[in-house]
C-alpha cells in the first residue's frame, strides 16, 4: 500500500546561512562605504564652497566700550593691542624665532598638509565623550584658522570647519604666508597680539632684534599665556622654554652645544604693557574703577580688551557733568595747585552716580586716595554716642579741654560756653566733641567702629588696618579727623546715613554684555545690610540738617532738605589749611567733596585767605547736588523720635571684630536704650560684612602721576603726653 503522506522538506540550512552571511557582509561594506563616502562627499562639497579670505581680512579688532547709565553716553573705549598692532613680514622675524615657534607648536609644519588627522580625531572624540583632556594636536595652520576664521567653540561642527579651511588654506597659501599670518595673529600673553607686540611686551625691543633664547620665551608662552607668565610662574615658564629649546635641537634649528649653554633671559615688567585706552579727564579714572570691579566678578582684563564688551556703568551723565562743571568752575578762581575730588552715591543701592578724581586720565585719583577728613569725622563720634543713648540735647562745655599734657581749644578761641552737642556740631566745636568721645564706653574705638559700620573701608592699599594706631585703639584725634579716609568712603558712609542705617556696597558696573547680546554680568539687586538703627540715624540727620545753610548759605535749590557736615585740617603749625571737605546728602543722593593741593601746600581761597569746608567744597557740593536733583521730587528724611532712656534690649550695630584684651573695640553698655536700638554697641559681624566695599577697596592707579599728594608728617597724635599741633584744630 502506498503512503501518500509526504514529510515536510528540510530547509537548506547551509545555503540559507551562506545567503545571510553574504547579506550581512554586503550591509557592513555598505555602511563602511557610506561612512567613508558621505564624510568625503561632505568634505569635498565644503572644500569647494568655502572661500579662504586674505590674512588682513580675517582679524577684526574687538573694541570694548564703557557707557554711562543711559547706555548711550560713552565714557571710555578700550582698544585691544591687536587693533593697533604692527604687522611684520616674515623676513623681519629672525629665523631662530620662527623655528622656536614651530618647535613649540608644530614641528612638522613645512611637511604636513595643514592639519593633523590624529589630532582631529582625538579632539572630536573628546567633544563626543566630554573628555576635555583629550587634546587637539592642532597644527599651526589649524590654530590660525581657529583664531581667525571659525572661532574656538568646542564642538564637532567647528572642528570639521577647521579641518576644511585648514586643508584648503594649505593648498591656496604658501607655508610662509600661513606662518606670517599666524605670527601676526597669535596671542603671546601680556596683552600682546602678534610677534612684534610680544617682542616689545617681553623685551622692550622689535622682533628683529630677538635672540634664539628670547624667541623661545615667546614661543613657550603661546600654549598657556597667563599660566606661563615668567613674572608670576617662572618655574613653569622655564620648563616650557626648555621644551622649546629641545625641540629646536630636534628640528636642527640650533646645535646641542648652543642648547647646553643657553640661559633663560630676563623679561620686562608686564605691568608696563597695557591695552590702548581712549578716555579723557576723569573718565579714565572711572575706567580704572570699572576694570577693578569687573576683575572682582571674574571678567578679566583680557576679556575686556578682546571680546568687544558693552559695559554699562551706574554713572548718571547729568550728575557726572554737574560734578565736572562744578569743579572746573572753582578751578577758574583758584590757583593751579588746587585739586578736587567728588563722589556721589545713590543711598538706595550703592550705585556711584558721579565720580571726579582729577583731570589726568592716567594720573592720580584723588577720589580714591586716603586724605585727612577734618571735622567731617565728628558725625561718626556723634552716631556712636546716639547709639549708646546720649541724646542730641546732652550739653557739653566748649572750653579748652586737656588730654594728657595737651590742651585743645577751638579755632580763634570760639565757643558756646556750655551747649548741646547738636549746637556744637553746627559750629564744629572740637572741645565739645573730645568730651563727647570721652563719654563713650570705649572712647575713640567706638568712633572708629561706627565709621567702619557706616562705610569707611577697613583696609586700603598700603594701609592694612585703617583708623587705628598701629593696629591698636586709635587716638582721641580720630573724632577731629586725625586719620585718613577716601572721598569714595565718605560718600558711602553718607549714603548709609541718608538710607537711615542701611548700607549698600558701592559699585560702578550695572551690566556687561557681548556684542551679540549675551549678558555676562548684571549688578545684583540687594536689600543692603543694616549697620545702625533707624532712630539713631534720623537723630543724626536732624543734627546735620541746618549745616548746609549755615555754611555760607549753601543750602540746596528749592529749599530741598539735606544733611551735611564740613571739615578742614591745618597744615602742621603753619596756620594755613591743607584739606577742606563737605559731605552731605538728601534721601536720593549722597555726595562727598574734597579740595586740597598737589603737594599738601597751603590751601587758599579765591581772595588769598585760608580755605574752609564752607567755601569751595560746599559750593561744589551744592552745584553737584542741584544739577543731579534738578528734575527729582523733593523728599524729606524720616522724622526723628527721641532716643529715650531706661532698660531695654540692646541693639548690636555692625563692627569689624570681636574685642581684644585691653584694646576696646566698640562694646559697652551705653547709658540706656530703647527697644529699637539705642542701647549697647557690642560688635555683631554679619557673614562677609567685615570686608570693605568692592569698589571701596579698588586700588589707586598702579602708576600714579608725579602730582600725587605728599604724606603729611606733622604730629597729629592725640594721646596722653603728646602735644597736638594745628592739624587737629579743625575749623569745620
Amino acid at each position: 500500500m502506498t503512503n501518500n503522506n509526504k514529510s515536510p522538506a528540510r530547509p537548506a540550512t547551509g545555503k540559507r546561512r551562506a545567503k545571510n552571511g553574504h547579506t550581512l557582509r554586503n550591509s557592513i561594506i555598505g555602511v563602511l562605504i557610506a561612512m567613508i563616502a558621505i564624510p568625503a562627499l561632505v568634505f569635498m562639497t565644503a572644500y569647494i564652497v568655502v572661500d579662504v579670505p586674505e590674512p588682513e581680512e580675517l582679524v577684526t579688532p574687538q573694541v570694548s566700550q564703557i557707557y554711562a547709565a543711559d547706555g548711550e553716553t560713552e565714557l571710555a573705549r578700550i582698544v585691544p593691542p591687536e587693533g593697533n598692532r604692527q604687522m611684520v613680514s616674515l623676513d623681519e622675524v629672525p629665523e631662530s624665532v620662527r623655528n622656536a615657534v614651530m618647535a613649540a607648536e608644530d614641528r612638522e609644519f613645512y611637511t604636513n598638509p595643514g592639519f593633523s588627522i590624529t589630532g582631529y580625531a582625538r579632539a572630536a572624540l573628546g567633544v563626543i565623550t566630554g573628555d576635555s583632556s583629550a587634546g587637539g594636536g592642532s597644527t599651526i595652520t589649524q590654530q590660525y584658522v581657529k583664531k581667525a576664521v571659525v572661532g574656538d567653540e568646542r564642538s564637532v561642527i567647528r572642528k570639521a570647519k577647521e579641518l576644511v579651511y585648514s586643508a584648503k588654506m594649505a593648498n591656496e597659501w604658501s607655508k610662509d604666508e600661513v606662518l606670517q599670518a599666524y605670527l601676526n595673529t597669535v596671542y603671546f600673553g601680556r596683552n600682546a597680539y602678534g610677534v612684534q607686540a610680544a617682542a616689545h611686551a617681553y623685551f622692550g625691543k622689535p622682533v628683529s632684534e630677538l635672540s634664539p633664547e628670547e624667541g623661545a620665551v615667546l614661543a613657550a608662552s603661546i600654549q598657556l599665556p597667563s599660566a606661563l607668565e615668567p613674572w608670576t610662574n617662572r618655574e613653569a615658564a622655564e620648563a616650557r622654554w626648555n621644551y622649546v629649546l629641545d625641540g629646536m635641537v630636534e628640528i636642527g634649528a640650533i646645535t646641542p652645544e648652543y642648547r647646553a649653554q643657553a640661559q633663560y633671559p630676563e623679561t620686562t615688567d608686564p605691568s608696563l604693557n597695557r591695552a590702548y585706552t581712549e578716555a579723557t579727564g576723569t573718565n579714565g579714572l572711572i575706567k580704572n574703577n570699572v576694570m577693578a570691579e569687573l576683575a572682582s566678578v571674574g571678567i578679566t582684563e583680557q576679556d575686556v580688551q578682546n571680546r568687544g564688551l558693552q559695559i554699562t556703568t551706574t554713572i548718571d551723565p547729568v550728575a557726572q557733568q554737574g560734578a565736572v562743571d562744578a569743579v572746573h568752575k572753582q578751578y577758574e578762581t583758584h590757583g593751579e595747585e588746587v585739586r578736587a575730588a567728588v563722589v556721589s552715591i545713590d543711598p538706595d543701592n550703592g550705585a556711584v552716580r558721579a565720580y571726579y578724581g582729577g583731570e589726568d586720565a592716567a594720573g592720580w585719583d584723588y577720589a580714591n586716595s586716603p586724605l585727612q577728613t577734618g571735622s567731617t569725622f565728628k558725625i561718626f563720634g556723634l552716631a556712636a554716642a546716639l547709639q549708646q543713648g546720649i541724646p542730641l540735647s546732652q550739653g557739653y562745655s566748649s572750653d579748652p579741654v586737656t588730654s594728657g599734657n595737651a590742651t585743645i581749644s577751638n579755632v580763634n578761641g570760639s565757643g558756646c560756653g556750655y551747649c548741646s552737642i547738636e549746637e556744637a556740631l553746627k559750629h564744629s566745636y572740637n572741645t565739645s566733641f573730645i568730651r563727647l568721645q570721652q563719654d563713650l564706653e570705649n572712647g575713640p574705638q567706638d568712633t572708629a567702629d561706627m565709621a567702619h559700620a557706616l562705610g569707611v573701608a577697613r583696609s586700603l592699599p598700603g594701609i592694612p588696618k585703617t583708623l587705628t594706631e598701629n593696629g591698636e585703639t586709635p587716638y582721641e584725634g580720630i573724632i577731629l579727623g586725625q586719620y585718613s579716609s577716601r572721598p569714595i568712603d565718605m560718600a558711602s558712609a553718607m549714603a548709609t546715613i541718608a538710607n537711615v542705617g542701611i548700607w549698600h556696597r558701592p559699585h560702578f558696573v550695572e551690566r556687561v554684555e557681548t556684542r551679540s547680546g549675551e549678558v555676562l554680568y548684571e549688578a545684583e539687586k540687594s536689600e543692603g545690610e543694616r549697620r545702625a538703627s533707624e532712630k539713631v540715624m534720623t537723630n543724626l540727620l536732624d543734627a546735620m540738617a541746618p549745616i548746609a545753610a549755615y555754611s555760607n548759605y549753601n543750602n540746596l535749590a528749592g529749599g530741598r532738605p539735606s544733611a551735611a557736615k564740613t571739615g578742614t585740617t591745618q597744615l602742621g603749625d603753619t596756620g594755613y589749611n591743607k584739606d577742606a571737605w563737605m559731605v552731605g546728602a538728601t534721601p536720593q543722593l549722597a555726595t562727598a567733596v574734597w579740595v586740597g593741593t598737589v603737594e599738601n601746600t597751603p590751601l587758599f581761597n579765591e581772595w588769598g585767605g585760608n580755605m574752609y569746608g564752607s567755601l569751595a567744597p560746599s559750593v561744589i557740593w551744592k552745584d553737584t547736588m542741584d544739577t543731579a536733583l534738578e528734575d527729582e521730587d523733593i523728599e524729606e528724611f524720616p522724622t526723628a523720635r527721641p532716643l529715650g532712656y531706661g532698660n531695654a534690649p540692646s541693639y548690636n550695630y555692625w563692627a569689624p571684630s570681636a574685642p581684644s584684651s585691653g584694646s576696646g573695640t566698640g562694646t559697652g553698655t551705653g547709658t540706656g536704650g530703647t527697644g529699637d536700638g539705642t542701647g549697647t554697641t557690642s560688635p555683631a559681624t554679619p557673614e562677609g560684612s567685615d570686608q570693605a566695599p568692592a569698589t571701596g577697596d579698588a586700588p589707586a592707579p598702579e602708576a600714579p602721576a608725579p602730582e600725587a599728594p605728599a604724606e603729611d608728617t606733622g604730629d597729629i597724635e592725640l594721646a596722653p603726653g603728646i602735644v597736638i599741633p594745628g592739624d587737629l584744630l579743625n575749623l569745620g
